[in-house]
């Protein structure tokens, strides 16, 4: 029988049957001893060991469309990162981080910037203008009055989705607007008076919504570390700078020191989002600290 695990808690892994619905399973030792774990969205066998207690063994993990480092997780589709347009306000640093290291990964990014209900249109405005041009799609919610939530469906339908954001940007409950009513599981917290949202989501998980459609559901996060690369290369997971490359006096220029930098012009001409090249000079000067220790 084939499934995918949706869960995996003190070596017990609970795989969703399609037909049959969740099976609590353990892994074959095998596994253990070629140094495989399974992971949340692997598609498995399994043998039934009980119809009626819904038990069973994973007998093989079936190959990977892609393994993601954080979350831990397999055969991602896409990843929809949320953040508030306001209460808490946006971690600009924080978001960019995060499409570099899916776009490291490979898997394309949907932003969904929530609480439009709180913002005015000239904010709405801005962050298109910053965000449109990164090569992500680029959706604005309101999970208050659920205004956008058809969109995000057609999105998430037949896909498995990484669901990400910060504590206190509606992600939880945007979760439940999703789920199936008898599946509505997920906590919601509010932001506390210091700003910061109460966590509400403790380990990784995937929700089956419908048919093929699962959504992995990550702990809230305030910080990410970004990928192991070489600051030389970061140039080339920030979508805007593309039209530019090959335009600067020097070839291979990084965009930071360099004179006569087209990428530089273009910030300051407003082609290219000063607020989106703050974020990559900061993390190049982070990959570049890095490196020399």
């Amino acid at each position: 029988m084939q499934g995918k695990i949706i869960k995996g808690i003190a070596g017990f892994y609970y795989v969703h049957v399609e037909t049959c619905g969740v099976y609590e399973c353990k892994a074959k030792g095998i596994f253990r001893n070629r140094k495989v774990k399974p992971l949340v969205g692997d598609n498995v066998l399994i043998d039934v060991i009980s119809k009626e207690e819904c038990t069973g063994n994973i007998i093989e993990i079936l190959p990977r469309k892609n393994e993601l480092v954080r979350p831990a997780a397999a055969n991602i589709d896409q990843a929809m990162v949320v953040f508030a347009i306001t209460q808490p306000d946006i971690n600009f640093n924080l978001l960019d981080r995060f499409i570099l290291m899916m776009d490291y990964q490979k898997v394309p990014t949907i932003i969904c910037f929530n609480k439009i209900d709180l913002a005015g249109h000239e904010e709405i405005e801005r962050l298109k203008s910053i965000y449109e041009k990164c090569g992500c799609q680029v959706l604005f919610i309101s999970i208050y009055d659920e205004k956008g939530i058809e969109q995000v469906m057609d999105i998430l339908n037949d896909r498995t989705t990484v669901l990400a954001g910060p504590s206190g940007v509606g992600k939880s409950s945007l979760t439940n607007l999703i789920l199936p009513k008898e599946e509505d599981v997920m906590e919601t917290g509010g932001v506390s008076r210091i700003g910061r949202g109460r966590h509400t989501t403790r380990h990784s998980e995937i929700f089956h919504v419908s048919g093929k459609t699962y959504i992995c559901d990550t702990p809230g996060f305030t910080s990410l570390m970004i990928p192991d690369m070489e600051k030389e290369n970061l140039r080339f997971y920030f979508s805007e700078f593309e039209p530019y490359e090959g335009k600067c006096r020097f070839n291979g220029c990084m965009h930071v020191n360099e004179p006569d930098c087209a990428v530089k012009e273009a910030v300051s001409s407003g082609g290219i989002s000063g607020r989106r090249y703050q974020s990559y000079t900061e993390i190049y000067k982070e990959l570049k600290e890095q490196k020399k220790y």
